[in-house]
């Protein structure tokens, strides 16, 4: 039988970090040691008391449907939370989602519509440029790699991107897969480029807790910007909760009551016990967040010397745990070779939309990192 595919699927390819992680776990399969820095995926163990939250949800029937928009509890925690943010937000504002990306996904079909522009910061989060896509969206790109991935110097950039035209923006900071954590001033300008020309902005917030000697701020927070502003976060990965789905928005109520519609006739809501369990994540797992994130940090600043030692210099972010390593100009071929041949897993540049770099994730122990460096430099690839 030949199927007749939908155009809005076809305007999109897989996942290119997925793609690598499955040659990864291929290779694996056959018995290869991979030092896989493709998956942003923290390799601490989901903190045991929001584990414990979870089994005794469940031994407590918190089984079946929720509210589609999610539990009061966690609906409420989360607006409390974004208030210590700096936002003005409640409860009947949110949205929980069965993860971060489910959020994004239902904010760009709730607001764009065929041939509707988006701008996206470049290297971005592949998929950004597939949501775009499957909402009918048309794509124009403002490049940061010039100014070693950081937003503030971009402004002139942007300012010439961003028009009457543009229905959305989106903004990721603490940035993936840079790290870049963007300065006051450079969101002071994307408040003003986003008022002036009445554009929505999305802030993709899922990392801000995973900073090293800065705060981030919430765009939201800025003049202007509460009601133009989706604000997104999840679980995934300040608290290491990358396989149990959790995520949310927060809009304004107009935008909430649309997304809504959305939400309802596609996943219903998201589970029920991992609901509790991320109530707990958000109300007493302070301290391992911190032990993690300064984990991260000693990898992030051992991962930078290792490679000076080879003469390669890395931009450094303030955030997240990835960073954009130099790499030939067919970095695609460069990503390949590297996981043939020095078995070292990284996602090519080009897919985030800046080619000739590798991007590396930290999110691994220190040995296995020293190991990556290692077989890097021993087969050549720096």
């Amino acid at each position: 039988m030949s199927f007749d595919f939908a155009a809005r699927v076809e305007r999109v390819e897989p996942s290119a970090t997925l793609a690598i992680s499955n040659k990864a776990s291929e290779l694996e399969s056959d018995g290869v040691d991979v030092v896989d820095l493709s998956v942003g995926e923290p390799d601490f163990p989901t903190p045991e008391n929001v584990v414990s939250a979870g089994q005794d949800a469940m031994a407590a029937g918190h089984t079946g449907y929720t509210p589609s928009n999610g539990i009061p509890e966690l609906r409420e925690a989360i607006a409390s939370k974004l208030r210590d943010d700096g936002i003005d937000a409640e409860s009947d504002e949110v949205i929980v989602t069965p993860g971060g990306k489910q959020a994004l996904f239902e904010t760009f079909q709730t607001l764009i519509d065929d041939g509707d522009e988006v701008v996206l910061l470049d290297p971005a989060w592949v998929s950004y440029e597939a949501m775009a896509k499957l909402s009918g969206g048309t794509l124009n790109r403002v490049d940061t790699a010039p100014y070693d991935f950081q937003l503030e110097p971009a402004l002139e950039d942007l300012e010439a991107a961003v028009s009457d035209e543009t229905e959305l923006l989106v903004i990721n900071s603490p940035s993936n897969p840079t790290g870049a954590v963007y300065s006051d001033a450079a969101l002071a300008g994307v408040r003003d480029l986003a008022v002036e020309h009445d554009v929505t902005v999305i802030s993709d917030e899922i990392y801000q807790q995973i900073t090293y000697g800065v705060e981030p701020t919430s765009l939201a927070t800025l003049q202007g910007m509460g009601e133009r502003t989706v604000t997104i976060n999840g679980f995934s990965k300040a608290y290491s909760m990358t396989g149990w789905r959790l995520g949310y928005l927060h809009a304004p109520e107009s935008l909430v009551s649309q997304a809504a519609k959305l939400h309802s006739h596609s996943v219903s809501c998201a589970v029920n016990f991992v609901q509790h369990a991320g109530l707990e994540a958000l109300e007493h797992t302070d301290e391992a967040v911190l032990e993690m994130r300064d984990a991260f940090r000693e990898r992030r600043d051992m991962l930078a010397d290792l490679f000076a030692e080879h003469d390669v210099d890395v931009p450094v972010g303030d955030g997240a745990f990835y960073m954009m390593l130099p790499v030939a100009e067919d970095d695609q071929e460069w990503c390949a070779g590297a996981i043939e041949d020095a078995h070292v897993a990284t996602v090519p540049g080009s897919a985030f939309g800046s080619p000739g770099y590798a991007r590396i994730s930290y999110a691994a122990s220190e040995e296995r990192l020293r190991e990556a460096v290692d077989r890097l430099a021993e087969h050549g690839y720096i």
